[in-house]
């Protein structure tokens, strides 16, 4: 069933307003249900179908006492769907620690109770980091159990086809079981990255494992090294780099990790095919990948070995595991420096795989890295090269739509990476290539009551994410704040402020309204509810009514809130919006660390 615009009979305009929590209030307010740092802009939401012509108020969660009071103004910009009004209530000013929540004064229609000051925030990437242990294949804390541990059999490369060799470990993909190069390297390095720009807000409750019990490591950087240590088996030799394990054969419904029925030809929950990288085109079954080198994979996976070198080193003195890091990166920029060019995700029997076509920004943020351990100029002028290469040329901000995983990943590090190295015009140069996307997007939020930058091409949490990212380290480059409204739009309607007012983490804040219906194996077999995971998130009705095999197991809670250009669905059926995904949640841990609290 496809979700629809319901239109109620009401009877009366006071009545249906009246009824505090009902899902056909003609009213809706909006917030971010995590709440909001002292400083933050502070913008809720109200929409309608008739004008609203009561006033808001602000209110102590603990004893209902008036903080704030006011009327809402009127939103000029273009409407979505069926609401024709669009109101916007700034309560900035309201900057005392404590909880509230908002209501309309007549009608008393509530939010959530929601907090103001650090402690909104305080810890919250951790809740991040416990959905990406439950990602891990190999040893998985969550379920604790032990999975896949026969990956893989070796495909395309110098080595005979069906050689084995053991790529047993890195993160499930999604929802599904895939492993991808492409997506783990992404989420190593910026694991890697978000400690070393925020390393006192990182705690260590775990151990390596991902069990309970501190280790001495903070857990951010267990976890990247979960990613790392399945990079170097990937990379088993200078010139060797696997890039996929198992294919599109593993959507055989769902599953337990350990229980995998798919077959790829040694027999059920057994062997399953590995992918080298050789910058051709690729496919064991009907659909054909396309290739043009391996320069992403091998910049990506350099850029997390530089980064994990520096760090075993200077924080952990462990020099053991830094030289290993070290050899790593040399030997995989290398590999990229050899073969320039891009290498897709497999697919067997489905058309659909990430499309990756950029490049240049990979080897831009390896070769910054690089630089910065090994100090030698050679990899600082090859790093400028390839930031004037990649310019803007492989960034969705400065264009409305792509292909899904087009230009991957979200955002380019390497600029922020690289900034630091270079003189005062090169700094200039690379922060306008953020300024030019940030400026771009919000031209495009301009258009919408949201104030929403991004296009709604498939995972636009990730891009929302990255998005948020950028302001971010632009802001660290440049000292420019002017954003910061604009950052504060995006990143709350990750958490409610947005037309079904959910958050797009489950779990996330516990109180609050989130994904529970999860397009993944342990919520439909074993009925777990892992906070922490960032969902694909709202996607153009156009592309998701085209999709194959996605159908509701229940009907759609939001369809009265649906609308003709985006739709999301907190349904287990719909695998383009409610799939929480690695290295989207991955790619979150930045945003999320730098609104936290150092850890005490």
């Amino acid at each position: 069933m496809l979700p629809g615009i319901q239109i109620w009979l009401l009877l009366g305009l006071f009545l249906a307003w009246g009824r505090p929590g009902n899902a056909q209030n003609s009213v809706h307010l909006r917030i971010n249900q995590l709440g909001y740092l002292a400083s933050d802009v502070k913008e809720a939401l109200v929409f309608s179908k008739q004008p609203f012509r009561e006033k808001l108020q602000l209110r102590h969660a603990e004893d209902s006492s008036l903080v704030l009071e006011g009327k809402p103004l009127r939103v000029k910009t273009a409407t979505w769907g069926s609401f024709d009004y669009y109101y916007s209530f700034d309560f900035s000013s309201v900057a005392k620690p404590g909880s509230y929540y908002l209501q309309t004064k007549t009608s008393g229609i509530k939010t959530i109770a929601f907090p103001v000051g650090p402690q909104a925030y305080a810890g919250k990437h951790e809740t991040l980091l416990e959905f990406m242990r439950q990602q891990r294949c190999g040893y998985n804390p969550t379920l604790d159990m032990v999975c896949h541990e026969k990956d893989g059999r070796s495909f395309y490369g110098s080595m005979p086809d069906s050689t084995y060799l053991d790529l047993s470990g890195g993160w499930h993909d999604a929802g599904d079981q895939l492993k991808y190069l492409i997506t783990g390297s992404y989420a190593t390095a910026h694991l890697l990255m978000a400690f070393e720009l925020y390393p006192d807000r990182f705690a260590d409750a775990y151990n390596a494992l991902g069990q309970p019990g501190s280790n001495g490591i903070p857990d951010v950087l267990d976890e990247a090294k979960w990613g790392l240590d399945w990079i170097h088996k990937m990379h088993p030799a200078p010139e060797v780099l696997f890039h996929q394990v198992a294919d599109d054969r593993d959507h055989r419904g769902f599953k337990i990790p350990n229980q995998d029925n798919s077959d790829y030809g040694w027999g059920a929950n057994s062997y399953r095919a590995a992918y080298a990288a050789t910058g051709t085109p690729q496919g064991l079954g009907t659909y054909k990948s396309e290739a043009t080198g391996l320069a992403n994979l091998a910049g990506r996976s350099a850029a997390a070995m530089a980064l994990a070198a520096r760090i075993w080193e200077e924080h952990l003195q462990d020099s053991s595991y830094a030289a290993k890091c070290r050899k790593a990166a040399l030997s995989l920029y290398a590999l990229g420096r050899n073969q320039e060019g891009y290498q897709q995700g497999n697919s067997y029997g489905a058309p659909y795989r990430y499309n990756e076509e950029t490049w240049a920004d990979d080897m831009e943020w390896a070769a910054a890295e690089v630089y910065a351990l090994t100090k030698e100029p050679a990899y600082l002028d090859q790093a400028k090269a390839y930031a004037l290469q990649s310019s803007n040329q492989d960034a969705w901000t400065v264009r409305d739509t792509a292909a899904h995983y087009q230009l991957y990943p979200f955002i380019n590090m390497g600029h922020y990476a690289l900034h630091r190295h270079v003189d005062e015009d090169f700094k200039e140069t690379l922060e306008g290539y953020y300024q030019e996307g940030i400026a771009y997007t919000l031209k495009r939020a301009a258009q919408n009551p949201f104030h929403i930058g991004v296009p709604f091409i498939w995972c636009s949490n990730n891009l929302l994410n990255s998005l948020v990212a950028q302001v971010i380290l632009y802001e660290k480059m440049s000292g420019d704040d002017q954003f910061r409204p604009f950052l504060a739009a995006q990143r709350d309607w990750l958490f409610g402020r947005n037309p079904w007012g959910t958050s797009m983490f489950t779990g996330m804040p516990a109180a609050g309204e989130y994904p529970e219906d999860v397009h993944t194996s342990v919520y439909v077999m074993l009925g777990l509810e892992v906070p922490g995971g960032l969902v694909d998130g709202p996607i153009y009705r156009s592309i998701h009514d085209s999709l194959l095999g996605l159908t509701l197991n229940d009907p759609d809670e939001f369809a009265h809130l649906q609308n003709r250009h985006v739709v999301y669905q907190d349904d287990v059926g719909d695998y383009s919006t409610n799939e929480p995904t690695m290295d989207g949640t991955a790619g979150a841990i930045l945003m999320m660390a730098h609104f936290g609290i150092p850890v005490k």
